[in-house]
């Protein structure tokens, strides 16, 4: 095995991968959360609704919800780049990447949403509608509250995720760490910027997962 080059890397290129692979993490992050947040607690209310009709938006939106967690991500992606050029006119680069990144999270975290609203006491939610509570207030001042640990837990396991999802983008020239590892340290053979590149997202999981699991913990004492 023949040494590591260390010259072969461009701190300067690197830094702006990793400002690339940040922005995409933010941007979809936050697009996610918009999304997945009520789309599970929609899944929720319905699920544990009588009516007719939310019973079939359930089984509806858990079906594409289901289909749309089963899609690896990297055909996902394919699939839909005719998608994401229709919508940001590009499906490279940072922006082309947002749009799979959160259709393929979006879903993941409603389910997560979905599991972590059903662990909420059942008596809690009894009492607060015997006190007369409307279903906005009973969401906002009882199932997000008590189940704010779990939502927390959910969105760090979301955001993780979406570190490798941005590192699969990089197949497709979707920029940031991962497309500055695989078109060097794959086509070109430079295993240290590969290296470094590999790095640099292990230590970005390890910050998200630290900072999350400080945020539940913090949290739980509450």
């Amino acid at each position: 095995m023949s040494e590591l080059d260390f010259s072969q890397v461009s701190w300067e290129e690197l830094g702006n991968s990793t400002l690339e692979t940040l922005q995409m993490l933010g941007a979809s992050a936050l697009f996610t959360l918009i999304i997945g947040l009520p789309l599970g607690i929609l899944l929720f209310l319905a699920s544990r609704s009588s009516l007719t009709l939310m019973k079939v938006i359930y089984i509806v939106l858990s079906f594409i919800v289901n289909i749309l967690r089963s899609v690896p991500f990297i055909i996902l992606i394919v699939a839909l780049i005719p998608f994401t050029r229709s919508l940001v006119g590009t499906s490279t680069g940072v922006l082309g990447t947002i749009p799979p990144l959160v259709i393929g999270a979006a879903p993941f975290f409603a389910r997560l949403v979905e599991t972590s609203l059903r662990e909420v006491h059942k008596g809690v939610i009894e009492a607060a509608q015997a006190m007369g509570a409307s279903t906005g207030q009973i969401i906002r001042r009882v199932l997000l509250r008590e189940a704010l640990p779990g939502l927390l837990a959910a969105l760090t396991i979301t955001v993780v995720t979406l570190v490798s999802y941005t590192a699969m983008s990089g197949m497709i020239g979707g920029g940031g760490l991962g497309t500055l590892a695989i078109n060097y340290g794959y086509y070109r053979y430079e295993t240290a910027v590969m290296i470094v590149a590999v790095v640099l997202m292990v230590v970005l999981v390890q910050l998200l997962q630290m900072a999350g699991d400080r945020l539940v913990r913090h949290y739980t004492r509450k």
